[in-house]
């Protein structure tokens, strides 16, 4: 684990073995694969220091070296803060993961809005006296529940996006499906673009993009005919799941618009687990999402069983 601090505007960072020799440009352009635009705006803005003074940035950094980066100068939120109690699973300078309810945004989806998640994150950044622009590293639905992640500074948004993009962070979300699925571990890698005669659906389709989603039974309920079904994603297009499951001839319940029976209110999806290497300390996060709906949904069910 890296030990770090944040000082006033500054993140303190110091150089641990997995780092040492590196010079600074190697730390932020091949192990953190920042963008070119923002490491060049660090460097000529003279906001990296090591040991206190302008670096040579070809030189490698040694061990116990103390690395200094302006990450938490203040910034606009991008969205208006609104109060909203949300239910917080992991929260550092950098990051902030939250348990998103159903039928709400993960973001505002047009000018104006402020009932989304990440008005409701601003609002409790702005509380504490962190003005930071609230950046949300990957969505949900709107009817879909469980753990999004939220970088608070744009080094940390940066790095969490390529980290996305590489699938390393990984996602694992419950379902409960319609029928009993024959195959209890698989994989449904179709393609998935807009459904032209209908504005908000999509369907898989040879022209689509790339998809790719692994499903397992966790458990099955024969007299109801239904499974509860794990899934992980290797891609993150919209919908994927909720089309994949219906492709199938397994739509998740509750999902309307997929042709999944009405039994819920909403569709029958959450994301239970997020996992991956915090960038800055390589600590382990592992966030189990509890399941938040009243009445429930998922019923005795444990999210570690995920």
């Amino acid at each position: 684990m890296i030990s770090t601090k944040k000082i006033g505007e500054w993140l303190e960072i110091i150089i641990a073995e997995q780092w040492q020799g590196l010079t600074i440009d190697e730390l932020l352009r091949d192990r953190w694969k920042a963008p070119k635009k923002l490491i060049h705006q660090l460097r000529m803005q003279k906001e990296v220091l090591l040991n206190g003074e302008s670096p040579n940035w070809n030189k490698g950094m040694g061990l116990g070296d103390l690395l200094q980066i302006k990450c938490f100068s203040e910034k606009e939120f991008g969205v208006t803060p609104s109060y909203y109690d949300i239910d917080i699973l992991f929260e550092d300078e950098h990051l902030i993961i939250v348990n998103k309810p159903a039928n709400m945004d993960t973001h505002p989806n047009e000018s104006g809005q402020t009932n989304t998640l990440a008005n409701a994150v601003a609002f409790h950044l702005q509380a504490k006296g962190e003005q930071r622009k609230v950046k949300h590293i990957h969505r949900l639905d709107k009817d879909t529940t469980g753990a999004v992640l939220f970088a608070k500074h744009e080094l940390a948004g940066s790095i969490l996006d390529r980290m996305l993009e590489e699938r390393s962070i990984r996602r694992t979300y419950a379902a409960l499906v319609s029928g009993i699925l024959k195959k209890k571990k698989g994989t449904v890698n179709e393609p998935i673009g807009r459904d032209r005669h209908h504005p908000t659906r999509r369907r898989v389709s040879p022209s689509g993009q790339h998809a790719v989603t692994h499903f397992s039974v966790v458990r099955t309920y024969i007299q109801d005919k239904i499974s509860l079904v794990k899934c992980s994603l290797d891609t993150g297009r919209t919908h994927q799941i909720r089309v994949h499951l219906s492709h199938i001839g397994h739509p998740l319940l509750g999902d309307s618009l997929y042709g999944g029976e009405s039994t819920y209110n909403r569709q029958a999806l959450h994301a239970v687990k997020l996992e991956f290497e915090h960038p800055f300390t390589l600590e382990q996060i592992v966030c189990h999402s509890p399941f938040i709906d009243s009445p429930p949904i998922f019923k005795n069910i444990d999210v570690f069983d995920f």
